[in-house]
């Protein structure tokens, strides 16, 4: 009877431990959960943080957020994606975006196909805190500073460092973690981990630790519809001669070329001497490169090593980056083929312009099989248009100090 007893008493304990154990895990949202709520997304049914979209604050942001998402997937993310498949046929696994920031939309949107993003920029990597601990003011605050970081890259498709460092800074929640949750979550992905990462001096991925060297970041991992489980890198780091000397960032992506990479909004950086180096690295170890004018200089690419594939009209630089005027570009543009979504500083359509650059076989990867078979053929060359006047968009300051843009 007392063994019989004894049973039974350890069975009810037993029992009560495992009734406990979902409601402790409750307690804790989930990266996921946190990510749809940044985003203005329903959390799961289960979520602690479902007592929290009840808010007015929330609802109103999620407003915003269906509205803002709605128009950019209309007006640019899906003519991004049908460009990408009528002009990308065999798309490399590993995608490099250099001088991003948290700009993951854009490269989902040109190389949806890839397994591992590596982005790379100066902005730090910050944290999310659990938002079940913030009071109601807090979470209030921080997501009208999620939509204040995302104001320009909603509207014009690049984000503007100088706010940025502002925006990214503030509050309980900081740095590009934020921005990268919302754009996963509004790029219909499931966050599974997300994990600081260090590099070492030698390019070696760790999780703890600062050496000389050192670069600091966060690796997420996530998956789409397909369920493929993809990798996310973002590194806090400075590409400028020095600073890539100085760390084992280019070592660490060497270790994952050749692959595709994506530049736009890059502040015309690799036009000038203090960039060579990652401006090399992008040359030597992409197989595409999708770009604006504001990447590489045409005149550093082997014309016998590249195909080029123009889109849209070159119209120069902006008038913030006087001097980078490419004359090579402007007879290159002369056959380019028609673009439905503008992209880059020259942001509205009929102004923007899209170089889409394949490396040749005979360079260990490149292929010219990286170009869909059934891209349209090139337009006959139409006679030199005169170039168009230079007005400075709406939103850039004229008082001293103003808005200094790089690396979108």
């Amino acid at each position: 009877m007392r063994m019989s007893l004894s049973l039974k008493a350890v069975v009810l304990a037993f029992a009560f431990v495992l009734a406990a154990l979902p409601a402790r895990a409750a307690d804790t949202a989930t990266v996921d959960d946190t990510a749809r709520f940044l985003a203005g997304m329903m959390p799961s049914a289960d979520s602690p943080l479902i007592p929290l979209t009840r808010d007015p604050a929330w609802q109103q942001h999620a407003r915003f957020f269906d509205r803002a998402f709605a128009q950019l997937e209309q007006r640019q993310l899906s003519k991004i994606r049908a460009w990408a498949e009528a002009n990308l046929a065999a798309p490399r696994p590993t995608m490099f975006y250099m001088f991003s920031g948290p700009d993951f939309i854009y490269a989902d949107a040109f190389y949806s196909n890839a397994t591992t993003y590596v982005l790379s920029a100066l902005e730090p990597t910050g944290s999310v805190p659990d938002l079940t601990r913030l009071s109601r003011g807090d979470v209030g605050a921080a997501l009208y500073s999620v939509e204040r970081s995302l104001s320009s890259v909603l509207s014009f498709s690049f984000f503007i460092t100088k706010k940025m460092k502002v925006d990214l800074h503030a509050g309980e929640i900081n740095g590009t973690l934020p921005i990268l949750y919302v754009f996963l979550a509004r790029s219909g992905k499931t966050i599974r981990s997300v994990t600081p990462v260090v590099l070492d001096e030698n390019g070696i991925v760790g999780t703890e630790g600062a050496g000389k060297g050192a670069v600091r970041g966060a690796r997420i991992t996530f998956a789409g519809n397909d369920g493929v489980e993809r990798t996310l890198y973002y590194f806090s780091t400075d590409l400028s001669n020095s600073g890539v000397k100085a760390s084992g960032f280019l070592k660490f992506c060497e270790t994952l070329a050749p692959g595709n990479s994506l530049i736009k909004s890059a502040s015309y950086l690799m036009h000038a001497g203090n960039f060579t180096v990652v401006r090399d690295f992008i040359l030597k170890n992409s197989a595409t490169i999708i770009q604006d004018d504001s990447g590489i200089p045409l005149v550093y690419f082997n014309q016998k090593r590249w195909r080029f594939f123009p889109f849209g009209r070159y119209a120069g630089p902006i008038d913030k980056f006087p001097g980078r005027y490419q004359e090579s570009y402007t007879e290159l543009f002369h056959r380019a083929q028609p673009i439905d979504f503008g992209i880059g500083y020259r942001w509205r359509t009929h102004e923007t312009n899209l170089l889409l650059a394949v490396q040749l076989p005979g360079d260990g990867f490149g292929t010219a099989d990286a170009v869909a078979q059934d891209a349209p053929p090139p337009k006959p060359a139409p006679p030199p248009r005169p170039r168009a006047p230079r007005q400075p968009a709406p939103f850039f300051s004229s008082q001293p100090g103003g808005f200094f843009w790089f690396g979108r």
